[in-house]
């Protein structure tokens, strides 16, 4: 006698219902950041773009009206060649040797890390984070010592090498030695933030990529080159932006090393500049005029790598 087996009915599909999520909840969730980013950072530059339309002065911190001025105070900075433009193309050059300077040498710094082995790269490592975590106005005060016309340990060492009295010799009143030290100073405390990254980024890079090239006989050179950089080019974009922007509003470097001994009016950079014609002089509304034209130049500048970085991402 034969059986016959009979599929049992499949029991009746459930239809599985996803609970959507609210199109207001992620906005709710991010309401309180905004909230504190709108306080913190956009009411200031609210603030900052009405003042570049106003003739704010000393007389307006103490309760007069301010009087629309219109574009006059973007007219004056632009017409002023001898201050403004001088002084923007001085912080342009700065800008470009420290940026250049410092991704070489992080880079460098981030080879050598991945060469030496655990104990010397521990050892690197903490000078590195020694260097990084000191203060600008500490780092910028004790190099200013060490560059010291009486007292300091360079002119005190030359004397002692050379035989010559180096006592009263001022580094900082020279602009070309002025901006040496500052950009010794700079980038003295920008490489290890660079050094880090880039090692963080070049250890992702598969051991056996690496491999395959050093067999086919690709030098040392060439894996850097063909391999590595490509690796992390996404990473040295970022970089050169973050640099860039770091770079061209420096502030307290520049303004500890003029007080110690330096000449304002052929060292001044950007960030100085808005700081001396704002709160030294008083002239608010044109020192606001001035930083609303250093935002749109900080923002030409990353525009271009932002995108360029978002289009490597879309492919």
């Amino acid at each position: 006698m034969s059986t016959t087996l009979v599929d049992s009915p499949a029991p009746p599909r459930q239809e599985i219902r996803h609970k959507r999520r609210p199109p207001y909840l992620p906005w709710l969730l991010l309401s309180a950041t905004m909230i504190l980013l709108g306080v913190l950072t956009g009411y200031p530059v609210l603030r900052l773009v009405v003042m570049s339309f106003q003739e704010y002065e000393r007389a307006q911190l103490m309760g007069q009206p301010a009087e629309w001025v219109g574009l006059g105070n973007y007219a004056e900075v632009l017409t002023d060649v001898e201050g403004f433009w001088i002084v923007l193309g001085r912080s342009f050059l700065l800008m470009v040797f420290l940026v250049v300077t410092t991704l070489v040498l992080g880079m460098l710094v981030a080879l050598l890390m991945m060469r030496v082995n655990k104990a010397l790269r521990l050892l690197v490592s903490v000078g590195l984070l020694l260097a990084w975590a000191m203060p600008a106005l500490s780092a910028t005060t004790v190099w200013g010592w060490v560059f010291d016309t009486q007292y300091g340990v360079v002119n005190n060492l030359l004397t002692r090498i050379t035989g010559d009295d180096w006592f009263g010799h001022s580094w900082l009143l020279n602009p070309l030695s002025f901006f040496l030290i500052l950009s010794f100073i700079v980038v003295w405390g920008a490489v290890p933030f660079v050094a880090f990254t880039l090692y963080a980024g070049l250890t992702q890079i598969p051991e056996e990529v690496m491999e395959a090239a050093q067999l086919d006989g690709a030098s040392a050179f060439q894996r850097f080159r063909l391999i590595q950089v490509p690796y992390v080019r996404s990473i040295i974009t970022v970089l050169v932006v973050l640099s860039m922007i770091w770079d061209l509003k420096l502030f307290t470097q520049v303004f500890v090393l003029q007080d110690i001994g330096g000449d304002r009016e052929l060292t001044n950079t950007i960030g100085v500049y808005i700081y001396q014609t704002g709160m030294a002089q008083g002239h608010y509304g044109l020192a606001s005029a001035v930083g609303v034209i250093f935002v749109a130049v900080m923002l030409a500048i990353a525009y271009p790598y932002v995108r360029r970085t978002l289009r490597e991402e879309e492919l």
